[in-house]
């Protein structure tokens, strides 16, 4: 058994699953002049960060839900929510709570019938294992399938919306930290 290239040929496998409608579908609710709200419990967590981080990076006014410098939310924005099994009662929670102040809800989940999906605008379906067993199973432990796998859908969403809005890595750069 190799495991890195067992881990390798899991990811592939989910990643050619991605339909990448639903990242094009979910570009309009990415908009510089709205601010982002990402939210996620654990590693999904970890990734809404990576991703909170990018769009920082390309110019968007964007908070991770949990830090203390995150204001309050209002009408008009958008809300980005990860969950693997779409089950977690904290993010099905808050989801609920910004979807009554009126954000647009964007959730990324291994289940579309989950009822954190069922609270989105745009649904980008990651069909990694997840530690409730949603998603195509993993040799790996709980969602680290799951995991790997958002970061890159992640990324790739992160890159259309750069491509869309013209921004290049070197501009990109410029938003990264400069006192390393």
């Amino acid at each position: 058994m190799n495991v890195v290239t067992d881990i390798m040929s899991e990811i592939n496998e989910v990643m050619s699953l991605i339909d990448e409608k639903e990242l094009d579908n979910a570009l309009p609710y990415f908009d510089k002049n709205k601010r982002i709200f990402v939210t996620g419990a654990g590693r999904s967590g970890f990734q809404g960060k990576g991703f909170a981080m990018r769009l920082m990076h390309i110019g968007y006014t964007d908070y991770v839900m949990g830090e203390t410098i995150t204001p309050s939310i209002q009408s008009g924005d958008t809300w980005v929510a990860i969950s693997g099994s779409g089950t977690t009662k904290g993010i099905i929670a808050d989801t609920k709570v910004a979807k009554e102040k009126g954000l647009s809800i964007v959730v990324l989940t291994s289940n579309r019938h989950s009822e954190l999906a069922q609270l989105a605008d745009c649904v980008i379906v990651v069909p990694g294992a997840t530690k409730t067993g949603t998603g195509i199973k993993s040799i790996q432990l709980l969602s680290s399938l799951f995991d790997q796998t958002v970061h890159i859908t992640l990324d790739a969403l992160a890159l259309k919306i750069a491509n869309r809005d013209h921004t290049s890595n070197e501009d990109a750069f410029k938003g990264h930290v400069n006192v390393e």
